[in-house]
């Protein structure tokens, strides 16, 4: 397989920005993603009129078909480069990959980087649960009443099946990243939530209950890419991109060619190559977390343990804050938000966070080193990126 062009520290993220989180009703999701971008411009020190490249993914909740130019027209940016990109959770990732791209081979020099949507409130309970169900084959799965929670849990099922992982792990997850959320002061979820809880939420889709289920938020989060040289010159210390890597087995999971092991694997392989770094070397983990059972997949399949020990690696607390490896330090999509393609993004927020230090009790020692994964569609797309706070 030919090796992709390095892009190690070639850009830098410079500024992050994430709107208010929850149910804000008083808020469009273009709002959402003007007070995100405003804060992420603050955060760099930097003014509109700096943007030269704008990209964005997708809305369920907004009408429009050109998302990226509509987002441009209302923040009152002109750019010379401009998207909006649709690949499921996957898309914050691979649009900081685009940008990265851009950035170096001279199509932009600063470009924003947002997503996210009043899904807590610009949807009704039915439109929500219809969005839920408009996926799958449109022959051969959705006329069987499919739905992405029934997805999640057939991969669940099978992982159980195949390596003993059991729902007290899975319930582990939910725990660790609320207790994570509790420490985060714009998170969505700011009750604790213990592991019998967990275990006796609503029935979803078996074995997933209410609590190892994403939540529904209105949401928006933004962060800035420009080139290493120009970044050295700004207000906000430089998080340098390491290396990042994407790989797509399937769209739909009757497709995919297992239940146990997906694409994570090969960009996450592709991300260690280019950064000259391996699982060891990661200080902080942000891994996307639609359902309990995805983190689990993702510590397999990104070396940072052997397969079938991802549920153990939750349950006996090494994803803790002050563990071996610290994951969804923010609070993940189980506890922090989830609207849209922003779950994915705030991920990359939070590393860049972590990697600048201060962060209080949530602040991971020593961090130097971050992973981060997004996924997209049913496990079928995927992006892995290292960011670190220096040149290394």
């Amino acid at each position: 397989m030919k090796t992709p062009a390095s892009l190690k520290n070639k850009v830098a993220i410079v500024g992050v920005g994430e709107s208010d989180i929850g149910r804000v009703p008083n808020m469009t999701g273009l709002g959402l993603n003007a007070q995100a971008a405003k804060r992420a411009l603050d955060d760099a020190g930097l003014k509109v009129s700096d943007i030269d490249g704008v990209l964005t993914a997708y809305s369920f909740t907004e009408p429009y078909f050109m998302l990226g130019s509509v987002l441009c027209e209302y923040l009152g940016v002109t750019p010379r480069f401009n998207a909006s990109m649709v690949v499921g959770g996957c898309s914050p990732a691979i649009m900081l990959k685009h940008a990265a791209e851009a950035i170096a081979s001279g199509q932009a020099e600063t470009i924003l980087v947002c997503a996210g949507e009043n899904r807590a409130t610009g949807q009704t309970r039915d439109a929500t649960i219809a969005t839920l169900m408009a996926v799958g084959h449109p022959y051969f799965e959705q006329p069987y009443g499919t739905s992405i929670p029934g997805f999640y849990a057939m991969i669940a099922q099978r992982h159980m099946h195949e390596y003993g992982t059991t729902r007290e792990q899975l319930a582990h997850v939910a725990v660790n990243t609320r207790n994570h959320a509790l420490l985060h002061p714009n998170a969505h979820m700011r009750t604790p939530s213990t592991l019998e809880q967990v275990l006796t939420a609503k029935p979803i889709a078996d074995p997933l209950g209410m609590l190892d289920c994403c939540l529904i938020s209105d949401a928006g989060g933004a962060f800035i890419v420009t080139s290493a040289e120009r970044a050295a010159d700004l207000k906000a210390k430089p998080v340098y991109l390491q290396g990042i890597g994407e790989f797509h087995t399937h769209e739909h999971l009757m497709c995919a060619p297992s239940l146990t092991e997906f694409g994570a694997t090969e960009s996450g392989r592709t991300a260690y190559r280019m950064a000259g770094l391996t699982p060891g070397d990661i200080d902080v983990a942000e891994l996307y977390d639609c359902f309990t059972i995805v983190p689990i997949l993702e510590l397999e399949e990104l070396g940072f343990c052997k397969p079938g020990e991802g549920g153990a690696f939750f349950a006996e607390g090494h994803a803790r804050i002050g563990g071996k490896l610290p994951v969804n330090t923010h609070g993940g999509m189980l506890s922090h938000a989830h609207a849209g393609a922003a779950g994915g993004l705030f991920g990359i927020v939070e590393a860049v966070r972590q990697l600048r230090g201060g962060l209080g009790p949530r602040q991971v020692e020593n961090a130097e080193v971050a992973l981060v994964h997004n996924e997209g569609g049913i496990l079928s797309s995927h992006c892995t990126l290292i960011l670190a706070n220096d040149k290394g």
